[in-house]
């Protein structure tokens, strides 16, 4: 009788397929909204606007595999303070988290911003588990079109369960955005997530009219591309977005904005 043993890695749900999409406006001051929190927390010091949005997608068209996100703003005198959920999986396995973020500026050059997160596993059967971690993040306005920045989520490794036998994997991201106009911004973040190859995401945004913008761009660890477009009316916006693997396929998703009218003072 044989056996073999070997690690293999599961696909992370926590991170949605259209990250890349939602975190674009991160390295920028012009295109930088509410869902820029996830992609780097210190982009939460820029808003000029509390906000609330949300976005759901269906990865490659599986219902086991939706994924959801929630994200608040409320900007004070004192620093801008953000508030995230996730949701992913379905009713037999999901994983969540909730998350309180902090932001602000120090100076007009440089952005700090960091969130404690408290993550939870649920299996139909097993029970479930939880885990603590945190993230950082900073942002340099080089000048006032380039930006370049760096985030790190769970550099010491929160643990699930009492007996601590998962991991959640650490994750290293450095970004640079390009606001070319008010219309256009180009951008680019390189991750290395624990245990995986180096990802390199780059997109491009472009707001043909102040209602009306698009997204295109790439992820060249899976070769996935991802493109949508935003349509603004007023202190609202929706975008239809779409994500495409070459292997497993399509994952479309759907993300609402609305902007506070009062305005940080």
């Amino acid at each position: 009788m044989l056996f073999a043993i070997a690690d293999l890695q599961a696909q992370v749900l926590r991170r949605p397929m259209a990250a890349a999409y939602t975190g674009l406006g991160a390295y920028s001051t012009h295109h930088v909204d509410v869902f820029s929190i996830a992609a780097n927390q210190a982009s939460l010091a820029q808003l000029q606007q509390g906000a609330v949005g949300i976005y759901g997608e269906r990865r490659f068209l599986q219902t086991e595999l939706s994924n959801y996100t929630a994200l608040a703003a409320l900007l004070t005198r004192s620093g801008n303070f953000g508030l995230k959920a996730n949701y992913a999986g379905f009713s037999d396995y999901h994983e969540s988290q909730i998350g309180l973020a902090y932001a602000r500026k120090l100076g007009t050059k440089i952005d700090i911003g960091a969130q404690f997160n408290y993550n939870g596993i649920q299996i139909a059967g097993y029970g479930n588990a939880t885990a603590l971690s945190f993230e950082l993040g900073a942002i340099l306005h080089l000048t006032d079109k380039l930006h370049s920045g760096i985030q790190i989520s769970n550099p010491v490794g929160g643990k699930y369960g009492k007996n601590k036998d998962e991991k959640l994997s650490s994750l290293y991201t450095f970004g640079i955005g390009y606001d070319a106009s008010e219309k256009l911004l180009v951008s680019a973040e390189v991750q290395k997530e624990e245990d995986q190859p180096v990802n390199v995401n780059t997109g491009v945004q472009y707001r043909f009219l102040p209602q009306f913008m698009a997204r295109v761009g790439v992820a060249t660890s899976t070769s996935s591309l991802w493109a949508g477009v935003g349509f603004k009316l007023k202190s609202f916006r929706i975008d239809i977005t779409s994500g495409y693997h070459p292997q497993l396929g399509f994952t479309p998703g759907v993300l609402l904005l609305f902007q506070f009218n009062q305005k940080k003072n």
